[in-house]
This record gives C-alpha cells, structure tokens and sequence, in this order.
C-alpha cells in the first residue's frame, strides 16, 4: 500500500485500540457486543492493508488487551485471528515477554469447562501455542501448573479421529514434553499408549500426522521412566517393524522424515540398558543392518544411515578386552609405592578387579560422521576455559626459595663453566657401561624373497589346543642348531679413507646374523665367497644374507655398529635383546612430499558396519590369537598362514594380535609399566604378507575421544625390503584411516572414576608390495634412548677447538638407565680475564625433551638443535658465544625404552611432578629441577626454559608460554593494573618463531596459565624459578595447516629444520635484548643477512601476521629507541 493508505490505517487501528483499552478499563460486560465489534475492524483492517502497515504499532504486546477482560465474552475468535496474524520470532518473543502464554493457556482451561468445548476455540488456541511454547523456556511448568497439560490430554484421547485438531494437540504435546517432569507424568497418564495408536505401518494418507506423532513420542521417551514403561510394554519390536515397513514401502524416499523419526524413538529407548537388550532380542541389530546397507547407495539417506548406525553401537554388546588383565604384561618393582594416587590404586587393589565391563546408563552419544576437527578444538577450547587458574596468589612468582642453598650446592659439579679457568682442558665425557649380553639384529621374522630361505632361529612356538610350551621354547633363547646365537659383537663393517663405507667385510668368527636367520652383510666383493662358505657350513640353517644398505653419507649421525654398543649398556625391564632393523640402519627422510590424506566420506561408517557384521555374523570370525605377550615362553603363534608380529625391542609396543578375517587383524597395545592404560603408542613388526593383499589393522584399545587420524594423518612403515633397495626411510602409508569408539569398555578403574566410557579404534588398511616382506609400523618416527647415546657420542666427535662441549650424567634412572646433560657454548677466545668473565656470564638458556615417550618428534627436534649448536656456520658459532646451554635431551630414558606411551617407570606422568618431585621415584625431574633450583639461587636463572614436546590433537608447531595478564583476562577475577604488572617478553620468542619457522604457528600459541596444568615444567619454572620466558614447544604429530608446509604431513626434515629454527631465534632474541653488546662483533654482519635472508624467505607465509616490531615495540621499556632505530 502506499504511505498515505498505511497512515491512514495505522490511524484507525490506534483509534480502535484506544476505544478496546477504554473497554478494558471499565470491564464492563454490557460493552462485549462493541468489543466483538471493534476486534473484527481490526482484523479486516490487518488483514486488507497487511502485516507490514500495523506492525509497528500492534504487534502482539497489544493483542493482551484484546484477550485479557473478555476471557468469557462473545468475540474470542476476532481476538485470536489478530493474534495469528503472520509474525516473526521477535514478535512472538514480545508477546511471551509480556504475558500471553499465560493467557493462552487460561483461555485454553476456561475453554475446555464449556460442555462440550468449542472445538474452533480449541484449534485455534493449541495452535497459537505450538507457535509459542517454543519461545517460552517455562512453557512446561506454566501448562502443568495451570492445568492445561490435563485438557490438552484429554482433548487428545476424546479426539483420536478427528485429525484436524489431533494435529495441533501433538505439535502442543510435543513442547509440553520437552519438560522432564511433563513426559514422566504424560507417560503415567497413558500419553505413551496413545501415540502408539497413532503410529503405524506405511500409509500415504495423514503423514504429517504420523511425523507430528513420532516427534511427540520421541520427545517422551527421553525420559529414563518412559523409556522403560516402552520397553516392559513391548514396544521395542512394533518400532522396528514400523521402520521395516516403511523403509520396505518407502522406495521413492519421500518420507524420510518418518523413518527418521522412528530411528529417533529407538535411539532415546536405547539410551537406557534395558532398553538395549530388548533391542538385542528383537534382532533390532540385523533389521537396523540391513536396512543401512540398502540405504548406502542413495545419499540422501546419510542421516537415516548414520542414526542406524549410532543406535546399533550403543547396543553392540559391551565386551572387555581380550585380556588376562589391563596391567601392563610387564612390571617393575618400585623403591616405595606412593601413599596416595592411581599408582597406589593399582597396587592395593585385588586380583580380578581391574577390568569390569561396566554397562551403565550414562552413555555419551558417539560421534557422527559429519563430526569436524573445529568442534573438537571447541571441546577442547571450553574444556581449557573451565580449567583457567582464577587463584591469583598462585599466578605470582614465589618469593622465595623452597630448599636451603646448602642443598643445592652439590649441583655445583654440573656447571664447571661457571668456575672453569681453562688452564687444565675440558673436562672429558664419561664412557658408557657396557653389556656383555647377545644382541640379535635385525629381528626380522621372514627373509627377503631374493635370499635363500633359512631356518627359522628360535623354535615354533605353534601349539596344539591344550599342549604345553617346552620349558626351552623361549623368544630370547636359540632353537636347538648346530650354530650358536651370533652377537653383534661379530659384526665389522670397515671404513674406507673417506669415512664411507668401502662395501667390504672382514670374516668374523661367526656370521652375525638377524633374528630370522638372517646374516648381515655389507654386499660386495670376495667376502661374496665368505657367505656362500658359511650358508654351505650351515646347510638348512642361517645362511641366508641381506644386504647392509650404504647411509653413511646421509647419516652422518648414524652408525650400526655404534648403535649397538649403545643398545648392549641400555636397560629394560623386558630385557631385549633383538634390535629393530629401523633402528639399526638408520632413516633417510624422503624427498618426496606426503600431504595430508584426503579423508574418503563415509569411510568411518564402512568400517563401523564391518564391525558390526561380526555380531551378526559371528560363524565368519577366526578370531585366532597369533601374537601374545602375555604368553612370556612363546608369544609368536605361527602356523604358517597368518601375519607374524613381534614387538620385542627397544620402544616395541605391541601386546596382542588376533586373526578376525583371513586379511583382518586386531592389535591390543600394552599399558605404561606400573599402570593399567595409556595405550597411544605403537611400534610393531610385520612379516609373512602377501603382495596386493588388503589387510586391515585395528588397534582396539585406544583412549582418547579423537585423534588426528580422523583428520589425515598417517601411521608410519619401514620397509626392509624398501631399505636394501636403497630406500631405507619411514613413509607414511595407509588407507581408509579413521577413529572412533568401540563396544569395548573401559573400567572405572582405569578411567578415573568416569563410567560407562569405551575404548576406541584406530584402523588402518593397506597392500603390501613386497612377498615376505619384513615390515615395521609405528605412531610417530621412532626415535630411541640408544639412539639418543649414538647421537650423542657422534656429536662429540664433531667437537673443535672452539666449540665447548660436556656430557655429564644428570642421575640414574629407576631402570639403571644413566640421564645425559649437556653444556654446550663457544670456548673463550683467550685465557685472558675479560675472555674469561665474559664466558661465565654468559646468559643460560635451559632446554629439555621427550619427558613423554610417545611423543619422538620432541627427540627429532632436540636432534636438529644439537645438530645446529654443534655445527660450524657463523651462526651457530654466534649462538654458542652468545649464551650457555644446558640440555636435558631426553627426560624419560626408561619410558622410551619399554615403549611406554606417557609415564615413567613409576606410572606417572613425569610432566605432573614438577611440584613436588621425588628423588626416588622421580629422578631425572627431580635432579632437572634442582639444576633450576640452584641457578636461582646464585642469581643466574636461565633467560629462556623451553621443554620440546609433541601435541596429539592439533596441526603445526606452537607454543604454550605462561602469563599473569592473559590468564586474568580470560577469567572474572578483578584485579588492579599494579597486580597484572607484566612485561611482554614472554610473546617476543614465539613471535620471532612465527616469522622464521615455516611450521610454526603464532596463532595455537596461548599463554594462560591452567590449574591442570600446574605441576608442569612450564608453569612450575615460571613460577618458581622465576623465568619469565618459560615455554613448552609442541610439535603436531600430523602436519600444518598453514604457512609453506600447508597440507603436508610433518617428517624428520621438518622437525629437525623447527630444532634448528629454534636455535636462530635465540640469536635474534639475542639481538633485541642486548643490541650493542653483539654489535661489537664484525662478523655478526654476516649473521645479520642470513637472519634477513631467512626472513625474506618465509615473510610471503605471513601475510596475516602483524609486523614483530609491533610487538617488539611492547617490549621491555629499556630497548624502545634501538627497536625504533631497527
């Protein structure tokens, strides 16, 4: 209408509004004839000129009038037209504001006293409030208290027939359920049988009825009560014959929403145990089954699918694994038990108790396909906001010292640099203890198809059903030959002038030889003769040869030999003696790019119905045991038609493997020592494959509630076959990857109280390329403790004159494994005084590593620092002189060793010690903290505390730092601006790293301090120690999401270039804090283009970055002029 026509009309509908308030006033009943008069020009007016005319002036709040005083006068019907006039949520949000819903339902008690109701009324009210009881959060209690919800019951019974007003009855039922007290006092009145009168099987007349009806009934049976008056009343298999006839009848998909509301009602019963079994016993399992599978090719059917398959988890029975207990198989006997904690739990409590399969009622709903990687970092995100510490006193630096200096002066002997005159030399690095025990390497299981075949080394340990092992049929011992076991101490691979190999072998006294039969060799030249000899002297025995593949160029870190005088003094509690031929020969990172994989849709689904099968189909399951360590005489099972597995090595974790389907395998992993889970890393061992195969791998007891695997990461292999090709590198393989939970319970025990939690699938799917390959699988790049001495001692060797370099051993470990620390710095140029003093005061940087053993890319990138601050470029060189480090390679040495995932010896996490070590039980981090400690205390607290570490569930390299302000800012503590005094140096660091490092990601740093988070170096050195730049450095176990390594899968290249990344921010960091110190080096010129070089390099990455100099200039206030000069 045009404007005039609107303000023409706005002026009588105010003129009549005015005239029905003046009626209001007076209430006078003589007046209900000019009432009913007045509300019907008002509705022709609206409904002539539209609801774009009036709506600024009527609205609902007004339509009150019209209602209030006339609740038994003649013109209802007028009052109740304007209030269906057309309206948005807002409107209908104004109109609950004010009052209307208790009018509505007022009008609706007078109504139903009426003999009989008017059944115009009636449909008109219940469908104004199907409109507004979802705008009213008190819409329930409202209608249960005033009475309503009793009329609304009996409207329904009395009106089955009539579906005219049956349909807005459901709609009004259906909000009146959403109240819990409503739905158990629904169903008490018989609501539940009523909707079952209404359901039924297909039909094409009255569907928007049926679907009002299932929502309605749905909406009841998420009470518990309901839920189980369903199910005593057999209500279970008339649900799933209904959805069997519909989805039978249904071939054009147009009712969808039907099946799906049927899917709703089984689901909310099945929340409940019973309701679970009467599911099982009514075949609801096979029908849910079935009726998916026909639905997998229609896509639009996805959400029928994917409910289908989230009611037939819930009700796959629960299992416990298949284990004797969740123990760890191994043991270690500590010095003393803690007094309290889940270490303490575990030893006190009794035999049998552990693993309960616990069927409780409270279930989460398991995640769906469509389930994001940014609705779990929301998780995560509100998880850390409760978590955020709001105890201000706890967020301050302690004031003084916990321990007296008298203590700590014993620490003295670990900084000689502090105190060292040079007039005597250096100091030299300990030797190692050795072991004199045999070593077998590698522990191959089959032979390369291009040797001879040999026999195996240790007995068959295939036993008929109730035999008994031999007493000499041991892993460890050698089958009856007439060879003996050969060490390693027979191997001697020489070196030509160049340090390479020279592709010769001098004879031992015996063939060295690997686990299978195996002998090592380095290929080439008359001692081709010298094999055939010894494959002729052990005829039928180990005479088969494999080719020792040439990596010394490559890995100049890397030496066999080396390694195994590392592996002869390494301690574990399994005691192994066979070596991994990863290990042993070393990894080349390949020079090909691995992006992260493409998740296939509907892969999670697949796999989830293949599980399912085996319920329905449990006569096709082989389910045959053919690796157990919890079998100590003979773990490995072999009949000659299955996979081999083994996991006897150093940082092996495998404890069981179980044949389901001839390709198809379920992989148990073993608990850190001293404990009943953790279960995240792995490292295993594969032979006797077939080429081209499809295999599946699950490993079935995993705990956390997501992973990266869901999201494009991928496990890592090690092909023997690969390597003496000349390939011997980790790859990221596999198909078909994804995460999800299992109908394999947790116990309480083991999962902190929590009930009713399941374990979770990790699966996996490949073809093998190779016939009897021999192949390693793994979490994350394997990196262990012998690796760390090999590395070490080669490192040593690379010393030069200028380079100053200790290794100290900081303690002995539980597992009488020794704790390297080093100090590594620039030699003084002289032995004069200055030269001297400026050595001593060089500021200490403090770094440590892999305080979790699952966690190896810490170790790699540990490598790549050592590697850096032990080279000889010009900026290493100005790295070394500008500070001391003090390093702390690898924290948890016997954790790594017995192929623990998180915990130590002692079955804790080290990480959550810091507060209150003990040296007993705690060494390493307790002798680390004492280290602190008494730099503290003679004034030479470390400018930069940085423990390198790896993060699970998120991409990129990042730091977590620690900051009073920014965790008062994400609180609702109140505090002055003197309390939250704080420099900013602490962002300077990660922002240098952001503008340097390719991998790194300025944007997953966060520096708020959590109470979970407490006892952790980070936090306890920042508060404690009093380092303010006090960081934890984690390295994604996936890939990046940004900058150059966008969409690729993070290798060793990377995380060795992040170490090195690292060291050059130091030095920057070095610049910015002390300009005119290192400006009175020439040389640091050099330094300076290669820093703007890098920076030219990666400042195209971010773009979405801020300058640093924007933070820098935040900086501390004494270096605001050099900043601006720069």
């Amino acid at each position: 209408p045009a404007p005039d026509l609107i303000f023409q009309c706005n002026s009588r509908v105010l003129m009549l509004l005015g005239q029905l308030e003046r009626l209001n006033r007076e209430a006078m009943l003589a007046d209900a004839e000019i009432g009913r008069q007045i509300t019907a020009k008002i509705l022709h007016l609206i409904q002539t000129q539209g609801e774009k005319s009036t709506k600024h002036i009527l609205g609902y709040t007004m339509t009150i009038y019209l209602l209030e005083p006339f609740w038994k006068g003649q013109w209802e019907n007028n009052s109740l037209q304007c209030v269906c006039v057309p309206g948005g949520g807002r409107r209908v949000g104004v109109f609950v504001s004010k009052g209307g819903t208790g009018i509505l339902l007022q009008l609706v008690l007078s109504g139903s006293k009426e003999s009989p109701p008017s059944e115009e009324l009636m449909l008109q009210l219940h469908s104004l409030l199907a409109k507004v009881g979802p705008k009213d959060r008190k819409f329930g209690v409202k209608a249960r208290l005033n009475g309503a919800l009793n009329v609304t019951v009996n409207l329904l019974k009395q009106n089955l027939q009539n579906h005219k007003l049956l349909l807005p009855c459901l709609q009004v039922l259906r909000v009146y359920s959403s109240n819990s007290v409503n739905a158990v006092s629904l169903g008490k009145n018989g609501v539940l049988e009523l909707m079952f009168k209404i359901i039924g099987p297909y039909s094409k007349k009255n569907t928007s009825l049926l679907k009002v009806s299932l929502d309605t009934l749905g909406a009841l049976l998420k009470s518990k009560t309901n839920a189980r008056r369903a199910v005593d009343r057999a209500h279970v298999p008339v649900l799933l014959y209904i959805y069997q006839d519909w989805h039978r009848n249904d071939t054009r998909h147009r009712h969808m929403l039907i099946r799906k509301g049927v899917l709703g009602c089984l689901k909310n019963i099945t929340n409940i145990k019973l309701g679970r079994k009467a599911f099982i016993d009514a075949d609801g399992m096979r029908i849910l089954y079935n009726t998916s599978t026909e639905c997998l090719p229609v896509r639009t059917l996805d959400p029928l699918i994917n409910t289908s398959s989230l009611i037939m988890r819930k009700c796959f029975p629960k299992n416990r694994l298949p284990l004797p207990t969740i123990k760890s198989v191994f043991h270690h006997q500590l010095p003393h038990v803690p007094a309290g904690g889940p270490v303490a739990q575990l030893y006190n409590q009794p035999l049998g108790v552990d693993d309960v399969v616990d069927e409780s009622d409270d279930n989460d709903d398991v995640e769906t396909e469509n389930d994001t990687e940014n609705e779990e970092e929301d998780k995560d995100h509100h998880a850390r906001n409760d978590d955020i510490e709001t105890d201000i006193n706890k967020l301050r630096p302690k004031e003084t010292h916990s321990r007296p200096f008298e203590e700590l002066k014993i620490y003295e002997r670990f900084f000689l640099e502090l105190s060292e005159d040079f007039q005597s030399g250096v100091t030299a690095t300990p030797a190692a203890p050795k072991s004199q025990r045999p070593i077998i390497v590698p522990t191959a299981q089959a032979l390369p198809p291009k040797y001879p075949t040999a026999a195996p080394l240790q007995e068959e340990c295939h036993l008929a059903k109730g035999e008994q092992p031999h007493p000499e049929a041991s892993p460890l011992a050698p089958a009856p030959t007439p060879a003996p076991v050969h060490t390693l101490d027979t191997i001697n691979i020489t070196k030509d002038h160049d340090g390479c190999c020279d592709h010769s072998q001098v004879r031992p006294q015996q063939p060295p030889l690997l686990a299978g039969g195996v002998a090592a060799q380095q290929g080439g030249g008359a001692e081709e003769t010298l094999a055939e000899e010894w494959a002729e002297e052990e005829e039928g025995g180990e005479g088969a040869v494999l080719e020792v593949p040439d990596t010394a160029l490559l890995l100049p870190l890397h030496d066999p030999d080396l390694y195994v005088e590392m592996v002869k003094s390494t301690r574990s509690v399994p005691q192994y003696s066979e070596v991994a031929y990863p290990d042993y020969f070393g990894h080349v990172a390949p020079t090909f790019r691995e992006h992260i994989l493409e998740r296939v849709y509907g892969v999670q689904r697949t796999k989830i119905f293949q599980d399912i099968e085996r319920l329905i189909h449990p006569n096709d399951i082989l389910d045959k045991v053919v690796y157990d360590l919890d079998i100590q005489s003979c773990p490995v099972i072999d009949d000659g038609e299955s996979l081999k597995f083994n996991s006897q090595f150093e940082s092996g974790n495998l404890r069981k493997a179980i044949q389901a389907r001839k390709f198809e395998y379920d992989l148990v992993l073993n608990s850190d020592i001293n404990s009943n889970h953790y279960h995240q890393w792995f490292y295993f061992e594969v032979s006797g494959m077939r080429v081209g195969a499809p295999y599946r791998f699950n490993i079935i007891n995993c705990e956390k509630s997501n992973s990266q695997f869901n999201y494009g990461m991928q496990v890592l292999m090690y092909s023997v076959q690969e390597a003496i090709s000349g390939r011997p590198r980790w790859v990221r393989t596999g198909t078909d990857i994804c995460y999800y939970k299992n109908h394999f319970s947790r116990s309480s025990i083991a999962a902190g109280g929590q009930k009713g939690k399941s374990y979770y699938t990790m699966t996996f799917s490949m073809t093998f390329n190779h016939k009897d390959d021999v192949c390693y699988f793994a979490y994350h790049y394997p990196y262990t403790y012998s690796t760390l001495k090999m590395h070490l001692q080669k490192l040593e060797a690379l010393r030069t004159p200028q380079i100053y370099m200790r290794q100290d051993i900081l303690c002995e470990t539980l597992g009488g494994n020794s704790c390297p620390l080093l100090t590594i710095t620039a030699m003084p140029e002289s032995t004069s005084n200055d030269q001297i003093c400026q050595f001593r005061n060089r500021p200490l940087v403090f770094l440590s590593s892999r305080v979790h053993p699952g966690e190896t890319n810490a170790s790699w990138v540990m490598k790549g620092t050592l590697e850096f601050l032990m080279g000889s470029s010009p900026l290493a060189h100005s790295l070394r002189e500008a500070y001391i480090f003090k390093i702390v390679p690898m924290l948890n040495p016997d954790g790594v060793v017995n192929g623990n995932h998180r915990c130590s010896l002692s079955g804790e996490d080290l990480n959550r010690q810091w507060q209150s070590p003990s040296p007993e039980l705690h060494p390493t981090i307790y002798h680390t903290k004492s280290l602190l400690q008494y730099l503290a205390a003679i004034q030479r607290a470390p400018l930069v505390f940085c423990d390198y570490h790896g993060h699970s569930r998120k991409k990129n390299v990042f730091m977590y730092g620690c900051s009073l302000k920014e965790t008062v800012w994400q609180t609702n503590i109140s505090a002055t601006s003197c309390e939250l005094h704080e420099d900013l140096g602490y962002r300077t660091l990660p922002k240098i790293l952001s503008q340097m490092a390719p991998a790194f990601s300025m944007a997953s740093c966060s520096f708020v301090v959590e109470r979970s988070k407490e006892a952790t170096a980070r936090v306890v050195v920042w508060r404690e120690i009093g380092v303010q730049r006090s960081y934890t450095m984690e390295s994604t176990l996936c890939g990046c999401d940004q900058g150059k390594y966008k969409g690729l899968q993070i290798g060793t290249r990377e995380l060795e270039e992040m170490g090195a990344q690292f060291c050059v921010a130091l030095l920057r960091l070095k610049r910015l804090t002390s300009p005119l110190e290192l400006r009175n080096h020439a040389h640091l010129l050099d330094v300076e283009s290669d820093l703007i070089e890098t920076r030219c390099k990666v400042s195209s990455l971010l773009e979405d970055e801020p300058q640093m100099i924007d933070l820098l200039n935040r900086n501390t206030h004494t270096h605001t002029h050099w900043l601006a000069v720069n």
